[in-house]
């Protein structure tokens, strides 16, 4: 999986997700429970979105993914904001830092991309690697309920004045597999790019061992941008676990 085509229209796609909000809200989970970090893992970055507001905090940001089309958008987001941010293509199984950070994030449903428990536990291991002892790593994941009553078998229409976009949806516990056709207008016509991946969904006591099994404990678990414990019906979840 490249995400190369899915990252020329991820922030379309992403445009209603309030980073500053959200940056603002793991910063303050990182004071609650810890210390504000100094220098920052923003592990599965993406486009960069949440990174350059991590980085506007005064926190030395390194980002991470295996996308070049991802990281290239979050290299440019980073120079247009004035910030010298270190961006690093690897898979987030084989990470490889130059030294330890003082604090870890893993975002907007990222964890859900790594469809290999083998692998997420290969995660888990290379951040508590890097990551000093006492510190917070904090992830979310798109919860089971999502999977099954709002991914699901389902397909989602978006549509603009130039691009269309079909997002198909095929739900087999504990997967999704999705499929996204773009189709964006040229003159009198449309061109149509595709993308596949899949999402997996995991349940809290699958991640609690292997968070304990990487040398985490974890610290609470929160309904999405709350301090709520996770309802029923909630769609995300976050994580903070702390390094033993």
């Amino acid at each position: 999986m490249s995400y190369d085509v899915f990252s020329g229209f991820y922030d379309r796609l992403m445009s209603d997700c309030d980073y500053s909000a959200r940056a603002d809200y793991l910063l303050g989970l990182f004071s609650a429970y810890s210390h504000k970090p100094k220098l920052l893992l923003d592990l599965c970055c993406g486009t960069g979105s949440l990174s350059v507001e991590l980085a506007k905090s005064g926190a030395e940001v390194i980002a991470v993914d295996m996308s070049e089309g991802m990281l290239d958008k979050a290299v440019g987001k980073a120079r247009e904001a004035g910030i010298d941010m270190l961006c690093l293509c690897q898979d987030a199984s084989e990470l490889d830092l130059y030294g330890t950070v003082d604090g870890a994030v893993c975002t907007l449903d990222s964890i859900n991309h790594i469809v290999d428990d083998g692998d997420l536990q290969r995660v888990f291991n290379r951040v508590s690697l890097f990551l000093e002892p006492d510190c917070l790593f904090i992830f979310d994941v798109n919860t089971e309920y999502k999977h099954e009553n709002i991914l699901g078998d389902n397909t989602f229409v978006i549509e603009d004045d130039d691009i269309y976009c079909v997002w198909q949806n095929f739900y087999d516990p504990p997967f999704t597999d999705i499929s996204l056709d773009f189709f964006v207008k040229n003159g009198d016509m449309y061109n149509r790019m595709s993308e596949q991946f899949s999402e997996r969904s995991y349940s809290d006591a699958e991640l609690m061992k292997m968070a304990k099994n990487a040398g985490f404990e974890p610290v609470a678990v929160f309904d999405d941008m709350t301090c709520n414990p996770p309802r029923h019906d909630s769609e995300r979840v976050i994580y903070v676990l702390k390094k033993r």
